[in-house]
């Protein structure tokens, strides 16, 4: 039996996950997080074989919740489940050590398959994601200039290209509004950039967001 804990800030979201996951017969579903302050205490007191991770949750990320379980040595295999395009997260997400990233737009059949793939301590990828991978290892070390944020600039960048305001991302990512004009100020140097229009247009020429 392979058993799972959720972390989705979206209570719809985590019960439809759970509701999918239910169905297969060898897994079960352990616990459930809405932010990382909650998964860490989750996790301190139960077992579990794999970690559906959402990308995007309050406070610190699933980015962030990724790398501390990597530094602990944690056994926990990680599946990052979000709703943005593979485009924009899925080899940030590898490389921070998830086992796999699933599309929440995708076939629910496909999450069952990814949790049952990564409890055997394989990678999950989607055949866009290995095309990704491919790529980069026989292009020329050339990086687009977004590729040079960290996870919480380009976290920002998207969420000011999806036109929320500096102050609604202060709520959602439960920062200080100084810290995230702080991080705005740093996309929009990194990418030479004036003002949040340009910013916006960058973000969709470069599909990080849609048009």
């Amino acid at each position: 039996m392979t058993e799972v804990i959720l972390c989705d800030d979206h209570a719809l979201i985590r019960r439809g996950i759970r509701d999918t996951l239910s169905d297969a017969a060898d897994i079960r579903v352990v616990g459930e997080a809405g932010d990382y302050g909650e998964l860490r205490s989750l996790m301190r007191g139960t077992r579990c074989d794999v970690l559906v991770l959402d990308i995007n949750l309050p406070g610190r990320s699933g980015l962030d919740a990724l790398h501390a379980l990597k530094e602990e040595g944690s056994p926990v295999k990680v599946l990052v489940v979000s709703m943005y395009p593979e485009d924009q997260y899925a080899i940030r997400a590898l490389r921070a050590g998830a086992f796999g990233y699933v599309n929440k737009g995708g076939d629910p059949q496909l999450l069952v398959q990814a949790v049952r793939t990564v409890s055997q301590g394989r990678k999950y990828v989607t055949p866009e994601i290995a095309q990704m991978l491919v790529e980069s290892l026989t292009t020329p070390a050339h990086e687009n200039a977004h590729q040079t944020l960290s996870d919480r600039e380009l976290q920002t960048l998207v969420m000011i290209a999806s036109g929320k305001r500096l102050s609604d991302i202060a709520d959602e990512l439960k920062l200080s509004p100084k810290t995230v004009s702080v991080y705005r100020a740093r996309v929009l140097e990194k990418l030479a950039l004036g003002n949040n229009a340009e910013l916006t247009v960058y973000a969709i020429r470069n599909g990080l967001v849609g048009d």
